[in-house]
C-alpha cells in the first residue's frame, strides 16, 4: 500500500527490532495508525522529499507498544500512534537536514535533532506546535533535551 508517492507503507512500519523479535504486531497496526501515517506523509514526509529532489530515508516510523519499548522509546512517544518518524537523506548531514526542516514552512509538530544521527520529525492533524529539540547523552548516559530556539 502506498501511503504517498514515494512512501509505501512498509516503509514506515520497517523494524530490525520487530523482526529479530517477531513482534508480528508491527506489521498490522489498526487503521487509524495508517490514517496518522498517511498525513504524517502527505503533510510532511511527501513535501520534505519533494523539495529536496532526493530521497528520504525513514529510520523508524510507527512503533508498537513492544517495539517502542524495546528500543526504550518514550511511554508517550509520537511513534505509538504513527505521527512521528526518525529521519536521514544521503546527501545533507543530520544537522543541514534539522536546519532544512527548521527554516521551512513544513507543518511539523516536533522537530528533534538526535544524537546528530537522525532526525525526528512529527506532525499533529489539529496544528503544529513547531518544537524544535536538541537530544544529546549526559555523562551519566541518560537524554537530556534542550530547546533549540
Amino acid at each position: 500500500m502506498q501511503l504517498t508517492k514515494n512512501f509505501p507503507l512498509r516503509e514506515l512500519l520497517r523494524s530490525q527490532t520487530a523482526t529479530r523479535w517477531s513482534y508480528e504486531e508491527q506489521f498490522s497496526p489498526e487503521p487509524v495508525i495508517i490514517d496518522n501515517l498517511r498525513l504524517l506523509c502527505e503533510h510532511v514526509l511527501q513535501p520534505l522529499r519533494d523539495r529536496l529532489g532526493r530521497a528520504v530515508f525513514v529510520n523508524s516510523g510507527y512503533r508498537s507498544p513492544r517495539v517502542n519499548q524495546a528500543v526504550g522509546g518514550s511511554k508517550s512517544s509520537q511513534h505509538l500512534s504513527g505521527h512521528a518518524a526518525d529521519i536521514e537523506t544521503g546527501h545533507l548531514s543530520i544537522e543541514q537536514l534539522y536546519q532544512r526542516i527548521k527554516n521551512s514552512d513544513i507543518p511539523y509538530d516536533q522537530l528533534i535533532q538526535e544524537f546528530n544521527q537522525w532526525v525526528h520529525v512529527s506532525f499533529n492533524p489539529q496544528g503544529g506546535r513547531r518544537q524544535c529539540l536538541r537530544a544529546t547523552r549526559g555523562q551519566d548516559g541518560k537524554v537530556k533535551y534542550s530547546v533549540d530556539i
